[in-house]
């Protein structure tokens, strides 16, 4: 059994995942890298099957989205530990050896985080506390500038420094390690969650089950972000809602779910009248209109509760 079993779901970045693999050739450990493409129509498969022969590829006929993707690297791996890694992020330093042996050292400890650095090196924020349902409605909304201060400071950790090591609720998945335990108890993430919230509703899951979740403040990564969902503008909208939805309506009933759906797409509704507002008084007419036809799709889509 190999120490670490790596799990990548791809997506149009062949460049990005050539760093992201190279990266991970200087450790110690045994590992086992597992990239599970999405169907990429630039030259991921080719990319890997010559520069890194030693990973085991597996390539889907179509999008199969994150949370599948990810399933279908758990099924294939063998290692005490499981590390869902984006493939846009670059392994520093130690990081996959100081993971495991927190983990090997703890064994209370289910899942782990590194402290996540953007392309600049600056600080990344991927540490959260469970959200609430008061803060779902503040949140990634226009809203999120008028909320309590104290409710963000909670929410993202902001009481902890970026260098400690701490309990949190979750962590988030552009590098999540976890016991292979965990995945045997709890199982795989919600595949109802296309992608966002999959990695906070599979922390809950854990939590629940009795296993703590730790960030690693003095293990770093760089993640350069939204490098697959930059590509669907208005898709991440709506999969980025309708997965917020889909967290709440699972962990705080049918009321709060439909209450907090009805909110967001009387925003949506409200910022398509800003924007068509400020393209009628000049102002950067062509963001305007791309922004409106976001909205509109997100609207049409009705961000549906499940």
């Amino acid at each position: 059994m190999a120490d670490l079993s790596i799990i990548i779901v791809s997506w149009n970045v062949c460049d990005l995942l050539r760093d992201c693999l190279a990266s991970i050739q200087s450790n110690t450990l045994d590992i086992q890298i597992i990239v599970v493409d999405s169907a990429s129509e630039d030259n991921t498969v080719q990319m890997v099957k010559s520069e890194f022969p030693h990973v085991l590829l597996l390539p889907q006929a179509e999008n199969i989205g994150f949370t599948r993707g990810n399933n279908i690297g758990f099924e294939a791996a063998t290692g005490r530990y499981h590390l869902l890694l984006n493939p846009d992020t670059v392994i520093l330093d130690n990081a996959l050896e100081r993971m495991v042996a927190y983990l090997d050292a703890h064994p209370d400890v289910g899942i782990v985080g590194p402290h996540t650095l953007n392309t600049d090196g600056t600080h990344q924020s991927t540490r959260r506390r469970f959200p609430t349902p008061a803060l779902a409605f503040f949140e990634s909304t226009w809203l999120q500038k008028f909320a309590p201060r104290s409710m963000l400071d909670r929410f993202y950790v902001r009481d902890i420094p970026d260098d400690a090591i701490a309990e949190v609720d979750w962590v988030q998945g552009s590098a999540l390690m976890a016991r292979r335990d965990v995945y045997a108890q709890i199982g795989g993430l919600d595949t109802g969650f296309v992608m966002f919230s999959e990695e906070l509703d599979w922390c809950k899951r854990a939590k629940d089950a009795g296993w703590r979740v730790v960030y690693l403040g003095d293990t770093r990564i760089i993640h350069h972000g939204g490098a697959s969902t930059g590509q669907v503008v208005a898709h991440k909208h709506i999969y980025f809602q309708a997965s917020k939805l889909r967290y709440f309506r699972k962990h705080h009933g049918v009321g709060v779910a439909w209450a907090l759906r009805l909110f967001l797409l009387a925003s949506y509704l409200w910022q398509i009248g800003i924007e068509g507002l400020k393209g009628l008084l000049g102002s950067k007419r062509d963001l305007r209109r791309e922004r409106i036809r976001a909205y509109w799709q997100v609207i049409r889509s009705g961000l549906k509760v499940t």
